[in-house]
């Protein structure tokens, strides 16, 4: 029979999806349902508005706007230090990758060559982010299909990157580190701060993930919810600009890293004939589920190995730049030992007219846990963005919720969803 909508049945649904159901919904063998934002496995941020044919997702509609930040319209009234504090928001999972691929941007746009000191800093950090990332999307992962002892596993070590960053920045959680030309400080000790991490990626880490591997990797409950669902083939995956690990798992061989690649993924980045660090990329055929979680696991694998590789041999010298530019922040000795340095300081911090960047435009990507992230700035000249445009991944990644669930079973949203690792801080403009 006709499906009706009569003013006394109560509805407490929103205009939209009234509409919705008055266009797309005509008989009783099809129903409408609101997947989120209240449901556990959307944060309260995510909304799918689904179509049902029994228990088969006829359709799914995504709908955003529930963590609405304006972070790019803060980047035309906040200066290009400041701004930082706006990216490390906009991925709470793994906010250092956003703070070094702000300032990656903005480096850019200056013409600025950070020291090979910070170099090394900033790419054990992006790689300690994409672990950070990685292990909350695979622990979800398994908590989501009901493994709860799964995310305990890797929860527990993750702890231990929110240590290491509260000790470089004093901050745990968002630790707004980076600064045009360098970073907030240098390390407060360079041997505490190789203890921690050598011994989070040495000791505490490939447990967690062993762990994790004996409980799901053969588990045939895990299997049965994962593989075959949510295909997203090769050809597809370039079609709607997928990137990160849902592409790798689709058999699409970039990564930002190699094909573009910058800091110590770049053949001599201290100037003296450094060779990039070597590392892998996982690539998967699959495109399912199942696919993009191995294919996670074993980027985290990869990290380690880069992190390996730096963390003994972290160049000694100034972690900033102080250049004749007069757009980065001048090391404390100047400000207090020279009238220059003094001055230099005072118009960057507090005055209007320290930055002095071209009249120009820059586009600047990082290659994050969840793909590529990428800012493009616009400069009029001014102490602040003309205007910055964001590419998170995460916002083209939703796109492709609908094509991967429907057909499915409803069951199958959270396997889906969890698999796409949509940080919905990403979403709204």
């Amino acid at each position: 029979m006709p499906f009706t909508l009569k003013p006394e049945d109560g509805l407490t649904v929103d205009a939209d999806t009234i509409d919705y159901i008055k266009e797309h919904v005509d008989t009783g063998d099809r129903w409408v349902l609101n997947f989120g934002p209240q449901h556990p496995a959307t944060h309260t941020t995510l909304r799918l508005v689904l179509e049902l044919d029994g228990e088969r997702v006829a359709r799914c509609t995504p709908h955003i706007g529930y963590l609405h930040s304006g972070f790019e319209k803060l980047g035309e009234h906040l200066d290009y230090n400041q701004y930082v504090a706006i990216v490390s928001r906009m991925n709470y999972l793994s906010p250092i990758s956003n703070d070094i691929c702000w300032h990656h941007a903005v480096e850019t746009l200056f013409g600025i060559e950070i020291t090979p000191r910070c170099k090394v800093l900033r790419t054990i950090m992006a790689e300690l982010g994409r672990i950070q990332d990685h292990l909350l999307c695979c622990g979800a992962a398994a908590l989501d299909l009901g493994a709860f002892t799964g995310f305990l596993y890797v929860f527990n070590p993750r702890e231990k990157i929110y240590d290491i960053c509260d000790f470089i920045s004093g901050q745990r959680f968002h630790p707004d580190w980076t600064r045009v030309g360098g970073a907030m400080q240098d390390l407060p000790d360079e041997e505490t701060f190789k203890r921690l991490v050598k011994n989070f990626i040495h000791d505490d880490l490939p447990t967690a993930i062993k762990d994790l591997e004996t409980l799901v990797n053969r588990n045939r409950i895990f299997l049965d919810r994962t593989q075959g669902v949510g295909v997203l083939t090769h050809d597809e995956a370039i079609a709607w600009s997928a990137t990160g690990p849902i592409a790798r798992a689709s058999g699409v061989r970039r990564d930002l890293r190699k094909d573009e690649p910058y800091l110590c993924y770049a053949d001599n980045w201290d100037g003296q004939g450094a060779e990039a660090v070597k590392f892998s990329v996982p690539i998967a055929s699959d495109g399912d589920v199942y696919a993009r979680f191995l294919v996670r696991l074993e980027e985290i694998k990869q990290a380690i190995k880069i992190i390996d590789q730096l963390i003994d041999n972290i160049p000694s010298g100034p972690i900033d730049v102080f250049s004749d530019s007069k757009m980065v922040k001048p090391p404390k000795s100047d400000v207090y030992g020279s009238i220059e340095g003094l001055i230099q300081h005072f118009e960057l911090i507090m005055s209007n007219r320290g930055w002095e960047p071209p009249v120009a435009e820059a586009y600047g990507a990082n290659e994050t846990a969840n793909g590529e992230l990428g800012y493009f700035v616009v400069s009029d000249g001014g102490p602040r963005a003309w205007r910055v445009k964001t590419r998170p991944p995460s916002f083209i990644n939703y796109q492709l919720m609908p094509k991967l669930i429907e057909g499915h079973m409803l069951a199958d949203i959270v396997a889906v969803l969890g698999s796409l690792n949509i940080v919905a801080a990403e979403l709204d403009r």
